[in-house]
């Protein structure tokens, strides 16, 4: 009786530790300040050449892993220049060399940008930032959100976009 409990003591044990799940390797990141909040799919470079090759130029992008990433506004922004009204959206980008274009679409739970074309009617908002070089390498993609500017940063590539209330 004893060898049998002490057997189904040990396979349970040795069941947790098979079954236990890894941490995702691109876990769901929120940025959040007091009128933006993103969430967002968080990759990392692990060695791999990003813009250009792994995140195409030209190419619409749903910056960030897994689902789309989704930005929220608590009251009406301009966003680089345009007008937007408060609510919740998609953010897309497609990168370039010197230049980004940031979009954002009313279609929310996207997965990735597999359906953009689909949905690209649904988009409130298209504009062009600048794109600069860090002078670090940051191995994780990360965006920060403050009342002033949106920041996505990974790889040596780095975006502002302008933000006013």
């Amino acid at each position: 009786m004893k060898k049998t409990l002490l057997f189904l003591l040990f396979s349970t044990v040795l069941g947790s530790f098979a079954f236990a799940q890894k941490a995702p390797q691109s876990p769901a990141m929120t940025a959040e300040s007091a009128n933006v909040k993103i969430t967002y799919g968080q990759p990392s470079k692990r060695d791999r050449e990003i813009f250009g090759k792994l995140v195409p130029y030209g190419q619409v992008w749903r910056t960030g892993a897994n689902a789309a990433t989704e930005v929220t506004f608590k009251k009406d922004v301009t966003f680089a220049g345009k007008s937007v009204k408060a609510g919740t959206y998609t953010l897309f980008t497609i990168p370039n060399q010197g230049e980004w274009t940031v979009i954002l679409n009313s279609q929310l739970k996207q997965w990735g940008s597999y359906e953009y074309d689909k949905v690209k009617d649904k988009n409130v908002a298209e504009v062009s930032v600048k794109s600069m070089a860090t002078d670090s390498v940051w191995e994780k993609l990360v965006i920060t959100a403050e009342d002033t500017q949106i920041t996505i940063g990974w790889d040596n590539t780095m975006v502002h976009i302008p933000l006013k209330w």
